[in-house]
């Protein structure tokens, strides 16, 4: 029996009916990653759905949410907050997709073991690669955004690269626990910040509107593609999180509510994200700038951006921790290194967690378009990740567990909506792709690319 034949009978044969024994599906703990942990030292399945329901909110609902007034600009109110909810009810549905592979899959803790699941070795080392430069262009954005905090609070009095640097070593320090249930911790103020670090931002907003432009206030804005598709792909980039879902959920104890911190992930964010981009809007006008907070006057802006940075720092810590578990569990699966407190293991999770900062760091310092080329990596892997490869994951189970064609017949709508969430996914990729490329060709002509490890 092959390698694949034995990783997919490992799986429950029903996709709707998933026989639980009150935790996980039957023979779950038997088939996942981590195993049976009583006797290890390390114990990595300890997170409660709460908890999860944190790190997922830290690490989604940051400084992705501070380009959505931009977005609403560009189109208009109402468009804008239409395809705010839109794309938060979408992102939950692929949640739900996501969640239900993973029960189905006990041994998926990651994107790579889904792409071996569907397409075998290089679906592993294709999806296994997009999550790790996602993540690592994701801790790199974070990075940049601790740097403009910074920059704000001491007026920019110091070299940008030293605003870098200092941010670094504390979003590497802080990713360097082992396990994401020591990590959550950390997660909780950083949710508080960043929702109060909103709060004050929609005050400072409302204490102090832009004067005039309510007049031309309209509900819809007529704009060209490329800058309506960059207001589409704001939202879709700041609900970019699912790629860490198998490793949240590797780690409960219960994996069987992992929807619950969905929900509370998704509701939250749905309704947060809508609330503070309307506000913003509302009372700053159509040239708000991206990040939003850099709109407001001086001492609102240090405030809101001060408070938010907790945030960035755990934010980007916990994109580096998910590159580096990704890779640390692939080299030590199924050995002691993985359970115990060996030199070696200890080890290797340092290199890793210092080589993925470290590249961030380098990203963001020495690449001049670096904040395009979080576009494209997002365009390229998030579109997919938060919802294209979803649709895959339901047509998968139900082709080899219900039948094939005749499966998929018989769910002929939940057949049709995967099939439209692979297309979107599609679309979200190469639009995306394509309106990243014309941003920096427009960079380029008109001159604002800095050089490498420049201070300005």
């Amino acid at each position: 029996m092959s390698e694949k034949q034995r990783v997919d009978d490992t799986s429950s044969p029903s996709l709707e009916a998933i026989e639980l024994d009150g935790a996980a599906p039957v023979g779950y703990h038997d088939h996942d990653v981590f195993g049976r942990e009583e006797d290890h030292q390390i114990r990595y399945k300890t997170l409660s759905w709460p908890l999860v329901a944190v790190l997922m909110i830290a690490e989604i609902v940051s400084n992705g949410m501070l380009s959505l007034p931009s977005s609403l600009a560009v189109v208009g109110l109402v468009p804008g907050l239409v395809l705010i909810v839109f794309l938060g009810v979408f992102a939950l549905f692929t949640s739900w997709l996501l969640i239900k592979f993973k029960l189905r899959h006990p041994e998926v803790h990651n994107m790579g073991d889904a792409g071996y699941i569907l397409m075998g070795p290089f679906g592993r080392e294709l999806l296994s690669f997009g999550t790790i430069v996602f993540a690592v262009f994701a801790t790199g954005g974070q990075i940049l955004a601790g740097q403009i905090a910074l920059g704000v609070l001491s007026s920019n009095k110091l070299c940008l690269m030293l605003y870098t640097g200092i941010f670094a070593i504390p979003t590497l320090l802080f990713a360097l626990p082992r396990t994401l249930d020591q990590m959550s911790w950390l997660s909780v103020p950083s949710v508080l910040c960043i929702m109060v670090a909103g709060i004050v931002g929609m005050i400072g907003a409302g204490l102090n509107p832009v004067d005039g432009w309510q007049d031309q206030f309209s509900v819809v804005v007529k704009t060209d593609f490329v800058s309506a598709f960059i207001s589409i792909t704001n939202p879709v980039f700041a609900y970019a999180g699912h790629f860490m879902f198998f490793i949240l959920i590797s780690e409960m104890k219960r994996p069987n509510d992992g929807m619950k911190a969905a929900y509370t992930l998704q509701i939250f964010a749905t309704t947060f994200y809508a609330v503070f981009a309307a506000v913003t809007y509302i009372y700053l006008g159509p040239k708000v700038l991206s990040p939003s907070f850099s709109s407001l006057p001086t001492k609102w802006s240090k405030a809101a951006y001060g408070i938010a940075i907790p945030n960035f720092l755990i934010a980007g810590s916990l994109y580096s921790h998910t590159a580096a578990k990704l890779l640390f569990v692939r080299i030590f699966r199924k050995s002691e290194h993985l359970h115990e407190h060996t030199v070696l293991g200890w080890s290797v999770w340092i290199f890793l967690i210092v080589l993925m900062n470290g590249a961030a760091f380098v990203l963001a310092i020495g690449v001049p378009i670096f904040n395009y080329l979080i576009g494209i990596a997002a365009s390229l892997f998030a579109s997919w990740y938060t919802y294209g490869i979803a649709g895959a994951f339901w047509l998968y189970d139900t082709w080899v567990y219900k039948g094939g064609l005749e499966g998929w017949k018989r769910r002929w709508v939940m057949c049709g909506i995967s099939w439209l969430t692979l297309a979107a996914g599609a679309f979200i990729c190469v639009a995306g792709m394509y309106v990243t490329v014309k941003q920096i060709v427009n960079a380029y002509d008109s001159g604002v690319v800095s050089k490498p490890f420049s201070c300005g």
